[in-house]
């Protein structure tokens, strides 16, 4: 159950935190209607363009109307599920997508990242967690900017990486990776003498206000060494730093 009271509702704009909407757009997905009406209250309050849908056919295609920048969508839909919904949504969009799920299912976060989403809430969840987790996705750098950069395409064995065009070439074959896929790559290989922490690539990646499971790298990691065709036991691109987290492999 997400608990908010009126009073959390018409105070959002002051509970910002500085953190400035600019009126982005947000997509709801969610079939009960009470917990929909509440996180759209909650997420207008705190400035955003909320849309909603309630079915995994109305998601879609809400998705192609809307444009929006991030999806807040559950598992459990309608018609078809979300992972489904997240499916169909790759193959026209690159937005962010949240998932959510009604429980502490190892299985659900592991196939919802697999199909594409950025990220995961375990219901029940705060409106303010879950507003937090939208803020920290919607400042996600493109790359990690502050470091310096090490050219523009870059070459490792077979792989070649676009960090501007955002695209990658094992040999002449272009790989469809996702957003967070291409973006922790792109940080490791912008410095592949380095060794990243798990916190270091999710600052990175998702940001410094992003909170949750660190072990999600491990699992979008996993995800993207399996599109390089790369075993972690004898690795070509990706090596596992004991004790530390990755790096590439030299």
């Amino acid at each position: 159950m997400l608990r908010m009271d009126a009073q959390s509702v018409t105070m959002g704009q002051a509970l910002r935190g500085g953190f400035v909407s600019q009126q982005l757009r947000v997509l709801v997905v969610e079939d009960e209607p009470d917990l929909a009406s509440v996180v759209a209250a909650y997420l207008r309050g705190e400035g955003f363009d909320v849309h909603l849908a309630s079915t995994g056919p109305e998601a879609v295609q809400r998705a192609r109307d809307v444009a929006p920048a991030l999806i807040v969508l559950d598992i459990m839909l309608p018609g078809f599920d979300g992972l489904e919904v997240c499916r169909r949504v790759r193959a026209f969009s690159d937005c962010y997508i949240i998932m959510l799920t009604a429980r502490d299912d190892e299985i659900d976060k592991v196939v919802g990242l697999s199909v594409g989403a950025d990220d995961y809430l375990v219901k029940p969840f705060s409106p303010r967690e879950l507003t937090a987790r939208i803020r920290a996705m919607l400042r996600r750098p493109r790359s990690l900017n502050d470091l310096e950069a090490v050219g523009s395409t870059r070459t490792f064995r077979r792989l070649r990486l676009d960090p501007d065009a955002r695209r990658v070439w094992i040999d002449d074959v272009e790989l469809d990776l996702t957003r967070t896929e291409f973006d922790l790559l792109e940080t490791l290989s912008a410095h592949p003498k380095r060794a990243f922490s798990r916190r270091q690539l999710i600052d990175a990646v998702w940001g410094s206000e992003w909170y949750g499971d660190e072990h999600i790298v491990d699992v979008h990691i996993g995800h993207l060494r399996r599109k390089l065709d790369d075993d972690a036991a004898a690795p070509v691109y990706i090596r596992t730093v004991r004790g530390v987290g990755y790096g590439m492999a030299s």
